[in-house]
């Protein structure tokens, strides 16, 4: 992490949300974000409308010097902007300006999400229709664009919301396959070769120093990988908690000694029945007593989001969703033991 950007000196707020909405409407979800977090507001994404409002797409549009179209089989680089590049970039336009008209005043922290450099390199397809991830020159350029692309966009951000202390979220549910070799090349017959821990460090804490700002980094798949982020440079990591296992008890034990921010997703993403806030955060408690860490710590060292993103619930489910996020937040904070 940059000596002059620690966990500890950022007031993340008790709950947020992951990133993705359901529905298009980008006043609605602002509206829907504002309303339920007081002081820790995120940018809504809404992937529904189609392409390029994706998080692949909408995170290639914030590239510099490079660009990306669509092909039947997915995001493919290219020399030049066209319609689709346009048009992520317009979608984003509009999702920031209903989150600059819903923000007015606003003083907490904010939080807006990109694709991380590796998660991105599985995903864009070179000319030839392989993932960039199987050219390490590939990787390295667009790693680099990356973090050019997302220092224009936090300089956006925090001009049109100037009292919000931003953050930025980079997803990568994919690095746990870049890190074992398992994502599949476009045939589907033989996977990439893994790529050396060292070298997927380094990409991150590259791409995270050039944000300037603290960074979580988000991944809703098994097996996160917790002492390589520190490492990197991030101030938060964040998780689908129902996915950690006891072999994950060092590294969040770690984690947590060590500072760094746990962003435990707890609330399930899809519809279904929700249980009271106290018994949402049951596992949380469990686990800080199987630890042995004191429990008073747990609100300060936990931020309660969704499990992942709500782009498969329904517009009602999703806004109960993040209100049962903030009360399962205040179960802990009103009753640490």
């Amino acid at each position: 992490m940059s000596e002059n950007i620690r966990s500890e000196d950022v007031i993340w707020g008790p709950a947020t949300g992951v990133g993705s909405l359901p529905g298009g409407d980008a006043r609605e979800a602002a509206r829907t974000v504002t309303g339920s977090f007081e002081d820790f507001v995120h940018l809504p994404e809404l992937p529904a409308r189609g392409p390029g409002a994706d998080m692949i797409g909408r995170t290639a549009g914030m590239l510099v010097d490079m660009y990306a179209h669509v092909e039947p089989s997915g995001w493919r680089i290219s020399d030049r902007p066209g319609r689709d590049t346009r048009r992520a970039r317009s979608w984003l336009g509009e999702d920031l300006d209903a989150l600059e008209e819903s923000t007015q005043e606003y003083d907490g922290t904010l939080k807006v999400q990109a694709v991380g450099p590796w998660t991105l390199a599985a995903a864009l397809e070179l000319r030839g229709g392989e993932a960039a991830l199987a050219d390490p020159g590939a990787c390295r350029d667009l790693a680099g664009s990356l973090a050019e692309g997302l220092r224009g966009h936090l300089a956006d951000v925090r001009r049109r919301v100037p009292g919000a202390r931003v953050v930025l979220q980079l997803d990568e549910p994919s690095l746990t396959a870049v890190l074992r070799g398992q994502v599949r090349t476009a045939s589907g017959y033989r996977t990439y070769r893994a790529v050396d821990r060292q070298v997927v460090e380094a990409g991150l804490r590259d791409v995270i120093a050039a944000a300037e700002v603290p960074v979580a980094v988000h991944s809703c798949a098994p097996d996160v990988p917790f002492a390589l982020l520190r490492r990197a440079g991030a101030a938060a990591i964040s998780f689908d908690f129902g996915l950690l296992t006891d072999r994950d008890d060092e590294a969040v034990g770690e984690a947590v000694e060590g500072g760094t921010k746990l962003f435990a997703g707890v609330v399930p993403s899809t519809d279904g029945p929700l249980s009271d806030p106290a018994g949402s955060v049951m596992g949380v408690r469990t686990l800080w007593r199987r630890l042995g860490l004191h429990p008073g710590t747990l609100a300060h060292a936990l931020v309660i989001t969704p499990a992942c993103g709500l782009a498969g619930a329904s517009p009602a489910y999703a806004r109960r969703a993040l209100a049962h996020c903030v009360k399962a937040a205040k179960s802990l904070a009103d009753n640490p033991e």
